[in-house]
């Protein structure tokens, strides 16, 4: 081993020069780069910053202004509206089925039944169906595949079949009833009474013209042929929603025939 050069006096020296040498070279930079990092007349980071100030003025003065008339508004309609007393909206559409006004409601009409007015529109036997409004029912129909399938012969404990059904094809009162009122308990169809957990609920939400379409689509696919049903007669019942939901005693019965007849005054009395 060659000892001549191990000298720890040298190895120190040289350890704090090569430190002093960094911390130069460290310094110099620092002092350095604010110069190298400043923007030259005419760059384009110039531009840019300058740019950005300027976005940055009128979106503030946008802001402002939009603040101001947010204010001169409620400054105007403010006071009266707090001012104004709540008043409870009075929509049967937003009736609870089974809540104390629906069941206040029934009482004040006396029956749980459906109430056909007397002036309800009749629709002939052989009246031809719309192929448009058929379209449209179909595609209304999407929403009850849940629970009636897609072929509408039913969904284990969840919908009763659809396809045949005397009830499809009979009065119609009965499903727009049911459509805007809901139905509950076990039903009979084609021989089978099915009792399902939960019980359908009302599609009140649906414009005339939706429900009369999806029962039109209804009572003539899946081998069902029923007259169609017109958005007049789903008018003529919508004073049947917010009512308790029906049960198969509240129906008219499937062997009424749906054709032109006199005006019905009543349903199937309980």
């Amino acid at each position: 081993m060659d000892t001549a050069n191990d000298n720890p006096l040298k190895r120190f020296s040289n350890f704090w020069l090569g430190v002093l040498l960094f911390g130069i070279f460290g310094l110099g930079c620092l002092l350095l780069a604010p110069w190298f990092n400043k923007p030259t007349e005419g760059s384009f980071d110039a531009a840019n910053r300058e740019r950005r100030t300027e976005i940055k003025g009128a979106v503030g003065e946008e802001q402002e202004g939009a603040r101001e008339a947010a204010a001169g508004s409620f400054r105007k309609v403010g006071p009266s509206l707090l001012a104004a007393e709540p008043a409870p909206v009075e929509r049967d559409d937003l009736v609870v089925p089974g809540s104390p006004t629906a069941v206040a409601k029934a009482a004040a009409a006396g029956t749980s039944a459906i109430e056909v007015p007397e002036d309800f529109p009749r629709v002939p036997a052989d009246a031809p169906v719309d192929e448009a409004v058929m379209t449209v029912g179909k595609t209304g129909f999407t929403l009850c595949m849940a629970c009636h399938g897609p072929d509408a012969n039913g969904t284990p404990n969840v919908g009763p079949p659809l396809a045949g059904s005397e009830w499809a094809n009979g009065p119609p009162e009965n499903l727009i009833a049911i459509q805007l009122r809901g139905l509950n308990g076990p039903i009979e169809v084609k021989g089978t009474t099915y009792n399902f957990v939960a019980p359908m609920v009302p599609q009140a939400f649906q414009t005339d013209e939706q429900i009369a379409a999806v029962l039109t689509y209804v009572r003539n696919s899946f081998g069902n042929k029923a007259p169609p049903v017109i958005s007049e007669q789903v008018k003529a019942l919508r004073g049947e929603v917010g009512k308790p939901m029906l049960t198969q005693a509240d129906l008219i019965p499937h062997s009424t025939s749906s054709g032109p007849k006199g005006p019905s005054t009543s349903s199937n009395p309980k």
